[in-house]
């Protein structure tokens, strides 16, 4: 064997296509799959893997990610590694981290955001190299996210985009387009974009059409228009003749009365878009409830200055009334009632962590909103910090979309490390999405077969990103690998403890770089930014 080779040897292999299993060794050489072999016929060289009683499959890709920030905070991506993630979407929701300038805050519309390292760029293609410099231990695939492009040229304005803005935005995603981004995300719920005209969306979705991208999309989820939200998302993608991918579906479910009918509805209208010949998809995060910044009650303008003059506009009778009086995807979290939102990653007061925002307002003697305003008041040096946890969705309903043959996974959630810069940061489902799902619906339920729960984690969104090299194995295909024991691959996070690594993932290979050998980190890292052009084959 060369020096560049490596052979791994002894495992079964799903190969991520969806067929079945068989045992196989893998020959790797220089990051890709050279030969697929029978078992024990290469005689083993100085650089093995050992796979015996293994699966080695496909790295999965996460779909659905906000990883844009954390992975320059801390590139390791223990929590994304750990669970065998080797891809990640990220720029969803309309959150991200480019284009930045304007009249907003850089920081607005970015999870997980902190003060280093220094947001310092100002294009896609300028958080690109900044990107690729931090050397991630993930591959990462971007989308240009509209609360940005919004937010660079309409500012916190809630209302349509003037032509001359709109001009700017199409600069500003031809710019992340050229760079080598995969298409357009939009989180219509959230403060900067609820003002976004469908007009807008379509006009963007068209240059993102003429550059053969995806435009997926955070739905506008407005109470009681479940249909609707899935509806001009429809709309959108038919007139701009773009594939859509339609963010987190299950999350129609809060905006009904009745949320099996909802998400019934939504599935109904994704195959008659089908039937009409649209390329729609769709994902689901894992979580048994919603999460989201704690701030994303306030009106975008409202958290455009430093924290003495949030301090101020939050004191101030305006914020309080239009809190009160228009909804946001906070109160409509809320739907079940106050008592079923907690409140997470309280650092001004750790001791209201994990108690719900009912509780948390009858102590203070205030409504539940007065009460956020307080909280968020306490936390000014930190305004996007606290999150919430509303318990929303109910298993019956989520299982009925996870049981959907085309249903892809996401975290929807940042990759994080229990040590180093990000061991004080929570993100639920980041450690635990992928290994729920796999010990979840083949272990336990027994409805899906380890290969079918592959295929959704791999093939399935590898086809949805025309990814030509990654989610399959098969000769010439990029060493991403997650090779895993079936019988113990499983979360150990939880709601009160949700930082601990999932087990049972052996070994992680990312561009045949291994990351992860024996169930531990090599602190090699292997991740590179996918560029569209360079990866794609339609």
């Amino acid at each position: 064997m060369s020096d560049d080779e490596l052979l791994i040897a002894g495992g079964t292999l799903v190969d991520g296509s969806g067929v079945a299993s068989r045992p196989a060794d893998l020959l790797l050489r220089a990051g890709r799959v050279a030969a697929i072999l029978d078992p024990g016929s290469v005689a083993h060289g100085r650089a093995t893997l050992d796979a015996a009683g293994l699966l080695v499959a496909p790295g999965f890709i996460d779909i659905h990610s906000h990883s844009d920030f954390t992975l320059l905070a801390d590139p390791r991506a223990v929590s994304a590694i750990s669970q065998g993630v080797t891809t990640e979407v990220i720029g969803n929701c309309g959150f991200g981290c480019a284009p930045l300038g304007g009249p907003a805050p850089a920081a607005l519309n970015v999870y997980g955001h902190r003060s280093q390292p220094a947001m310092d760029w100002r294009g896609t293609a300028g958080y690109f190299a900044r990107l690729e410099a931090a050397r991630p231990a993930v591959n990462v695939a971007a989308l240009v996210p509209n609360g940005k492009l919004r937010l660079a040229t309409v500012g916190t304005e809630e209302r349509p985009a003037r032509p001359d803005e709109l001009r700017a935005m199409h600069y500003h995603l031809d710019e992340g387009l050229e760079a080598g981004a995969f298409g357009l995300s939009t989180g219509l719920e959230y403060g900067p974009e609820r003002g976004c005209a469908e007009h807008e969306l379509i006009a963007l979705c068209q240059q993102v059409a003429r550059a053969g991208g995806i435009y997926a999309t955070h739905t506008r989820n407005e109470q009681g228009q479940a249909m609707a939200a899935i509806a001009e998302a429809i709309r959108v993608a038919e007139a701009a003749g773009v594939p859509l991918q339609i963010s987190h579906i299950s999350s129609v479910a809060r905006l009904e009365q009745d949320s099996r009918r909802a998400i019934e509805g939504a599935l109904q209208q994704v195959a008659a878009a089908r039937q009409r010949g649209l390329d729609v998809g769709y994902d689901m995060q894992t979580r048994l409830f919603g999460t989201t910044n704690l701030s994303a009650a306030l009106p975008a303008w409202a958290l455009t200055g430093g924290p003495t003059e949030l301090r101020a506009v939050l004191s101030s009778p305006a914020l309080r009334t239009e809190l009160h009086s228009r909804p946001t995807i906070v109160t409509r979290l809320a739907r079940a009632g106050w008592d079923h939102v907690l409140l997470l990653g309280c650092r001004a007061h750790p001791e209201w962590s994990g108690r719900s925002l009912a509780e948390l307002a009858d102590e203070l003697r205030l409504s539940p909103l007065d009460a956020i305003v307080s909280i968020l008041h306490a936390e000014a040096d930190a305004i996007h910090q606290p999150m919430i946890a509303a318990f929303v969705y109910n298993q019956a309903d989520t299982h009925m979309v996870f049981c959907q043959d085309d249903c892809m996974l996401g975290s929807d959630a940042t990759t994080l490390a229990p040590d180093g810069p990000l061991a004080d940061s929570v993100f639920h489902g980041a450690y635990t999405w992928a290994a729920w799902f796999y010990r979840r619906y083949v272990r336990e339920l027994g409805l899906l077969t380890p290969e079918a729960a592959v295929y959704r984690l791999t093939g399935l969104p590898a086809r949805r990103l025309a990814l030509r090299e990654r989610g399959i194995i098969r000769v010439g295909a990029r060493a991403d690998l997650a090779i895993f024991d079936p019988a113990t691959f499983a979360e150990r996070g939880s709601l009160a403890e949700p930082n601990v690594p999932a087990v049972g993932m052996v070994h992680v290979l990312v561009n045949g770089v291994v990351t992860l050998r024996d169930g531990l980190l090599s602190g090699a890292r292997g991740g590179r930014l996918l560029r569209r052009q360079e990866e794609v084959g339609r």
